[in-house]
């Protein structure tokens, strides 16, 4: 009974195969068959070898929404080397609230302004990446995929043997999350019933020389391998009483990749800069200001990878594709290069296994008007 229910059960089996077997004596190998063959295997092989590396290849999606965090601390990240003597100088941060945030969190570092060759070289190449972030855009991509979360890479020494002349600026604020005002000036910031001055009358104009280096200026966490659109922005003063603006636009930015996870800020800016001078209607302050202004929006960069389902789908389709798509190629051509034979050489189409008379006509129920057909008896009978 058993082998009964299995016999019928293979039965069943059988008769649901929808790849039916074609005898090998129906099935006839060509030259022509076999290049296409080798040709379609070829391509398979190539454009599966491709596939599995844009399997391996991971993208970055971008999404946007209201960012609902209004309490936190906005962190400044600075490094900004300024041509004037340490003393002369101060750093701090006005928001919007008339909030002063002072720089217990900056360190003043005397410096030489001048790079050494192996940081003048950094320097140029970081200038160079600056302008391909502009055009390539896909470039910032690459920079998330990079991106590592740890301790800031440490600051190459700069040569000693003379004496300092510039001073270098670098450490980090917290300060409300609110458009403010974070500038370089002239004297040490004083508190102000009415809200914020800098010692600036015991500092001569003659040392006035705000020529600065921005070696990196970031908001939110810092992430070694990103790059900042003021990194590397270096700008020499044509007078001694000159201002430089830089307005600045952030957006909070959730990135969240295969290396790292973090809260960080990207941010646009423009620049302006001018002459100080009362007589001619241009007033001010001498000085580098940063004005920035927080966005309401927030955007969230996830690196993505293709599930490997989608992996097997797409290679099914390329083998399944190419197979078919030659097959058919094939029989066309093959279709095409009969008809072509058979009307320039030929001259009327005949089956390739039809025989011929003597004369070379075609015969066994093909039209003639001429042929013979010989009996077993050795009698020949002539049809014309």
């Amino acid at each position: 009974m058993r082998r009964l229910t299995k016999k019928k059960a293979l039965t069943l089996v059988k008769e649901l195969d929808a790849f039916p077997k074609v005898p090998e004596s129906y099935v006839e190998s060509t030259a022509s068959g076999g290049t296409v063959s080798l040709i379609a295997f070829t391509l398979m092989a190539v454009l599966a070898f491709l596939e599995f590396f844009v399997y391996t290849n991971t993208w970055m999606k971008y999404e946007y929404e209201v960012d609902k965090d209004f309490s936190s601390k906005l962190r400044i990240n600075v490094d900004i080397t300024v041509a004037m003597r340490c003393q002369y100088i101060g750093a701090d941060v006005l928001d919007l609230a008339e909030t002063m945030v002072a720089s217990d969190g900056l360190n003043y570092e005397p410096v030489n302004f001048e790079l050494s060759p192996d940081e003048r070289l950094w320097h140029i190449t970081l200038l160079h990446i600056q302008e391909r972030l502009k055009v390539e855009h896909s470039l910032q991509d690459v920079l998330f995929k990079t991106a590592v979360k740890g301790a800031q890479p440490a600051k190459t020494q700069r040569d000693s043997s003379s004496p300092p002349n510039a001073c270098r600026i670098h450490g980090h604020l917290y300060v409300n999350k609110v458009a403010g005002n974070f500038h370089i000036t002239v004297g040490k910031s004083i508190p102000h019933p009415r809200g914020h001055a800098h010692l600036a009358a015991l500092v001569s104009h003659d040392s006035y020389n705000f020529s600065h280096r921005i070696d990196h200026l970031s908001f939110g966490e810092a992430i070694p391998g990103l790059i900042s659109p003021l990194d590397g922005t270096e700008k020499i003063a044509a007078d001694y009483n000159h201002m430089f603006q830089y307005f600045i636009t952030i957006v909070p930015t959730k990135l969240n990749t295969y290396k790292v996870s973090a809260e960080t800020h990207q941010y646009s800016v423009t620049e302006r800069e001018r002459v100080i001078n009362h007589a001619a209607g241009s007033h001010g302050v001498s000085g580098i200001f940063m004005k920035y202004d927080i966005s309401s929006l927030m955007v969230k960069v996830t690196e993505q990878h293709m599930p490997f389902w989608k992996f097997l789908v797409r290679l099914c389709g390329i083998v399944g594709g190419i197979f078919s798509t030659t097959g058919m190629i094939h029989g066309l051509v093959g279709f095409l290069v009969d008809v072509a034979c058979c009307r320039f050489k030929m001259g009327a189409y005949r089956r390739p296994d039809a025989p011929l008379n003597p004369q070379g006509e075609v015969q066994n129920g093909f039209p003639a008007e001429n042929y013979t057909i010989n009996s077993g008896s050795g009698d020949s009978l002539r049809f014309i």
